[in-house]
């Protein structure tokens, strides 16, 4: 492991607090070393209260804070005196730590201190560093991970035996460091847990910080225990309904819906397909730290209600009557021998965190194997974290607008106009969401784990295929269809239509929807809630226009589709609704200049032509996207075969 201090970079950090930032971010640019919001650092300096006294102030990272991307706003001031003091006591709750170490804080908007703000404080030098490095873990999990880690140590670290997080662990901390830190001390390893380092500057305890790891690294090395080269792997062709219906059953277990990824390369399947991968994962995780994010096991295999009914027979054995927090009993994590490695999560990033974590979770477990035997923490330690109020509290309540968390969408024409609009709209909801285009502009309308752009031809049915695979294989499934993509072919009336602009109007705006409505019907009926279809339709359905013979017939084949859909798929909780707007201009047909003329056609300003309807307002690609929304939402549950203007009112229509 090497130092990424720079001294040009470190010198735009002004002040102790900047270094702080500086080298904190050092620490979260590698995934190694902390993961997640895993990990925490903190400074010592003197600020002036607003009596205009001097005052002792430990700036920690706050609550949900990333050391990656941390500012100065991300740590927690607070009063090093009150926390010296609350070290000092020999008995602490849960309940009065949390109170102590907000009424510690100098600014009361403030993040929350960490949980082990108390060991910062405990720790005299200016500087702390704590992570959580893989090296290091894989060390203490082996068989003699104790003695392995005096042995590579001596006297720079003092090793703490595992301890539940919390006063109790800072108490243990207390009692030990005052017997066995020396001045040549430079750390101190919590079993189990992670590493601390310290000093008087930032670049000092940053640099023992890789300095240690890096003794770690170069011991499974010489004990040819180092990270794990996967050999390429082939992997069993699974078809997507095999992977919505696992993800149906999991999601039933949880009680909402669940983002489900699979991954099939060569460190998934390869760690999948060991033949002693049941052994080896069901021994526990590798720090009770990612318990929240991961369960203590993986589910082996398919079998979800076994899983289940195992977690709640070790929720019923650790329980002694507790009043617990309610958590649901279904995996996170799936090793199978075809698919590889599958996650879980109630949103896509969820599912991506819990990947990440697992990822190096089988570093870890192979690592420690080689050397010697990997060891885990016993159940009952896990659980007790699993539990921890203080500790579930790094959960991100959901917002109680995303009405759609956990469910994937599919757009089609998801590059501009009304598609664009519904991908935000879904998005918004909380939904992941799949936008299919010709465009290749569609992969990149998202910088974001819960939406994938596929540039796709809807005139190939083997494009199509490939879109959906890869969408079942990214999210788990199709839960709600928007149908949108369409041409308005150049006017032309029917006396001099050319066969070509009208078979291809009709493979775009009729066969394509019936191509993706039939492939996707099978995951639709495994929808947790149901299955939803949005068609945007047409005002031509009801009152077409001369000259647009093709785009008229095929917008009016798709709505007789729609409502035969409706009939048939009712019975497998799936509804079909079509939206039908009007004179929309903020798509990429309606140009300055085209609209200006045509404008002018009917003797009207621009304006004038945008708000020519009933109600006199202008129709947005936002406005039917929302509506296209809340048709697959729960105001909607219980409307199927509905057909909606969205036109501000049309005299023809109507």
């Amino acid at each position: 492991m090497n130092s990424l201090w720079n001294d040009q970079e470190a010198a735009r950090f002004q002040g102790l607090l900047g270094q702080r930032v500086y080298t904190s971010r050092l620490l979260g640019r590698d995934p190694s070393l902390v993961l997640h919001g895993g990990g925490n650092t903190s400074v010592k300096l003197q600020e002036t209260s607003v009596f205009g006294e001097a005052e002792d102030v430990l700036y920690v990272k706050g609550r949900g804070a990333d050391l990656a991307t941390i500012d100065a706003m991300g740590f927690s001031p607070c009063r090093l005196r009150r926390l010296l003091r609350l070290v000092s006591l020999s008995e602490l709750s849960d309940e009065q730590m949390e109170s102590e170490l907000k009424l510690s804080l100098t600014r009361a908007a403030a993040p929350a201190p960490s949980v082990e703000t108390l060991l910062h404080a405990l720790l005299p030098q200016r500087f702390v560093d704590h992570t959580h490095a893989d090296a290091l873990i894989a060390v203490m999990n082996s068989r003699n991970g104790f003695e392995r880690l005096q042995e590579i140590y001596g006297s720079l670290v003092v090793v703490i035996p595992y301890a539940m997080p919390g006063f109790k662990l800072v108490r243990l901390c207390r009692e030990i460091l005052a017997k066995e830190a020396t001045r040549e001390t430079v750390g101190v390893i919590l079993m189990h847990h992670g590493l601390f380092t310290f000093g008087e500057t930032a670049k000092q305890s940053y640099e023992r910080m890789i300095e240690l790891v890096t003794k770690a690294e170069d011991y499974l090395a010489a004990h040819g225990a180092g990270r794990t080269e996967w050999p390429a792997q082939s992997p069993v062709a699974t078809s997507r309904l095999e992977i919505s219906a696992l993800r149906r059953e999991v999601s039933c277990v949880d009680g909402s819906p669940m983002v489900l990824a699979v991954h099939s390369d060569a460190q998934s399947l390869g760690f999948a397909r060991r033949s002693d991968v049941v052994e080896l994962s069901q021994r526990g995780g590798v720090t009770p730290d990612h318990v929240i994010r991961t369960k203590r096991v993986p589910m082996v295999g398919r079998d979800v209600s076994a899983y289940a009914a195992a977690y709640r027979d070790y929720v019923r054995f650790h329980t002694n009557e507790r009043s617990l927090a309610a958590v649901d009993p279904a995996p996170r994590v799936i090793l199978d021998r075809e698919l590889g490695m599958g996650v879980l999560g109630r949103s896509a990033e969820d599912a991506q965190v819990a990947e990440n974590i697992y990822r190096h979770t089988i570093d870890i477990i192979v690592s420690a194997e080689k050397l010697g035997g990997w060891r885990a923490l016993p159940a009952k330690d896990f659980f007790d974290v699993e539990f921890w109020d203080l500790e579930r509290t790094k959960l991100a309540k959901p917002n109680p607008d995303a009405v759609f968390l956990g469910e994937i969408a599919l757009v089609t024409g998801a590059a501009s106009g009304i598609g664009k609009a519904c991908v935000d709209a879904l998005l918004e909801r909380g939904a992941a969401v799949v936008g299919l285009d010709v465009s290749p502009a569609v992969k990149q309308l998202h910088d974001r784990k819960s939406y994938l752009g596929i540039e796709c031809d809807l005139t190939s049915e083997e494009q199509i295929n490939a879109a959906l695979d890869r969408t079942v294989r990214t999210f788990g499934s199709v839960d709600m269809l928007v149908l949108n993509a369409g041409i308005f072919p150049k006017s032309s009336p029917i006396a001099s239509m050319p066969t070509e602009v009208w078979r291809k109007t009709m493979t775009i705006n009729l066969d394509a929807n019936l191509i993706l409505m039939r492939e996707c019907y099978p995951l639709l009926k495994l929808a947790p809630r149901g299955g939803r279809v949005a068609i945007i339709g047409s005002k031509n359905v009801a009152a077409p226009g001369p000259g647009a013979a093709a785009y008229s017939a095929s917008k009016s084949a798709v709505q007789q589709l729609a409502r035969v859909a409706a009939l048939e798929w009712g019975g497998d909780r799936i509804r079909v609704n079509c939206l039908h707007p009007n004179a929309v201009f903020d798509t990429g047909i309606w140009t300055p200049e085209v609209l200006a003329a045509r404008a002018a056609s009917y003797n009207l300003s621009v304006q004038e032509y945008k708000t020519n309807n009933v109600l006199k307002v202008e129709v947005t690609s936002r406005d039917v996207a929302e509506l296209a929304a809340e048709l697959c939402g729960p105001r909607f549950a219980k409307t199927t075969g509905a057909q909606i203007p969205v036109d501000g009112g049309n005299e023809r229509v109507i």
